[in-house]
């Protein structure tokens, strides 16, 4: 008896059929390759692959704008929490090391005699400065290697400064002629790297503050031509399909392109808003604050040059060309802000500024002559004491009004900034969703086109 066997009835696995059929895989090849050019030259391979076009220029529009906004959004909002008050502790530890050298050497020129009111300013200069260093430790990046090498040599040479002027006070009280060169050395280490390595570190955060700001003075273009791009190709094709299809409107596409117009004119508005805002941020804020803060310091490095010149007896030698030179720097600055419409400091304030500078100029003037006769306390009187027309008063009159100055260009500064980030808080999540919104739209256009081909 024969046997049969019964031929399996379950299909064969695709694996074991090109393995079996190796010659039909090569032939079907260029049969779907035929197919597929010839789907792409067909009107509904045409629509598909506009429609893949414009739903990924859509959508690369809206992460683009997207991303822009959320840089300049966060870029901004690091200068208000971080950079700009970083260089203000960096201003502000400058001027605290530059009183404090300065009211070293006043308290130098009294003797033994010296008035608790100069001893206290000394003391609470060096306690500010101790203040701003720690402020500005903790606000620095940690990568920032340069501007924590600056801390750390500002720290360990106010350790040695403040030794050095308390052994002069020392020596001072007893009448040690050893004294002057204590004070001589000390001022010497805050001339050199004190005060050079606070105005470095605070140049260097004000450089960051004003780059940040000429990055974003101009609206985000890229974004902006993105979507106008899409719309120009989307009313490209409604007007195309309108030709082909005899149908006038599609309503799928008009949704599509009112929401890139819509993206579109919101970029724009905000962009230029944003634009203008941090432009007077570098012309009423950044600019003037740079200028007030080079002024201020030159008018304190003339102030310590002053009672340094006074302390040695030097009443012709380089310390008095120093001098002029710092306070004529100081006068054309003031005069150029007074000038300049777009500062937006109040000109009373720069009035009263140009006044003080040039009522001290006089006070030095008569000071140097008292110096030039021989005749010390009567020096000393002008460039130390308490006289309402004389250095002190004058200078102090100065700083206050340059001070004052900076303050205002500092809250312009940050009112600007704040006003540029703010515009810009709702439009990347808004903008997206009309990219969205616009996607969707264009699906719905080309959905019913597609199926007039099935």
């Amino acid at each position: 008896m024969v046997s049969r066997v019964t031929p399996s009835l379950e299909p064969r696995t695709a694996p074991e059929t090109l393995r079996d059929n190796p010659v039909d895989t090569a032939a079907a090849r260029p049969l779907i390759e035929s197919e597929l050019r010839g789907f792409m030259t067909s009107t509904p391979g045409r629509l598909t692959a506009i429609g893949i076009v414009l739903i990924l220029l859509t959508v690369a529009a809206g992460f683009l704008a997207a991303a822009t906004i959320e840089n300049r959004q966060a870029r901004l909002g690091s200068v208000l929490t971080e950079t700009e008050p970083l260089a203000n502790s960096a201003q502000n530890l400058y001027s605290a090391l530059s009183v404090a050298d300065a009211a070293a050497a006043t308290a130098f020129i009294w003797g033994g005699l010296e008035p608790p009111a100069v001893r206290d300013r000394y003391t609470q200069s060096i306690g500010e400065a101790s203040a701003e260093i720690v402020n500005a430790s903790a606000g620095l990046d940690t990568l920032d290697m340069a501007g924590q090498a600056a801390l750390t040599s500002i720290s360990t040479d106010l350790t040695v400064y403040t030794g050095l002027v308390e052994t002069a006070r020392a020596n001072n009280r007893v009448g040690n002629p050893v004294g002057a060169a204590y004070l001589g050395e000390a001022s010497n280490l805050m001339q050199t790297s004190l005060l050079p390595t606070a105005q470095h570190l605070h140049s260097a955060q004000e450089a960051q503050v004003t780059q940040v700001q000429n990055d974003f003075v101009r609206p985000p273009w890229w974004p902006i031509i993105a979507f106008a791009l899409a719309l120009s190709m989307l009313i490209a094709v409604q007007i195309r399909i309108a030709q082909h299809s005899r149908r006038r409107f599609n309503l799928g596409l008009i949704l599509a392109s009112i929401s890139v117009a819509a993206a579109l004119i919101w970029l724009l508005t905000v962009g230029v808003i944003s634009a203008m805002s941090t432009t007077r941020a570098l012309d009423a804020g950044a600019g003037p604050l740079h200028e007030l803060t080079e002024a201020r310091i030159m008018a304190q490095q003339a102030r310590t040059v002053e009672t340094l010149s006074l302390a040695q007896r030097d009443s012709d030698g380089d310390d008095s060309t120093i001098f002029v030179n710092k306070v004529n720097n100081v006068d054309d600055i003031l005069r150029q802000l007074q000038s300049d419409q777009r500062a937006g400091i109040d000109a009373a304030v720069l009035s009263q500024a140009i006044d003080a500078r040039d009522q001290w100029v006089a006070a030095h003037g008569r000071m140097t002559d008292r110096l030039g006769v021989g005749d010390f306390m009567g020096a000393a009187n002008i460039a130390v004491g308490s006289g309402t027309e004389d250095s002190a008063a004058e200078y102090g009159a100065l700083d206050e009004s340059l001070w004052q100055a900076i303050v205002d260009s500092r809250e312009n500064l940050r009112a600007d900034i704040s006003h540029a980030s703010r515009v810009l808080s709702a439009s990347a999540p808004g903008v997206t969703m009309l990219a969205v919104l616009a996607v969707v739209g264009i699906a719905v256009g080309f959905w019913p086109r597609l199926r007039e081909y099935q």
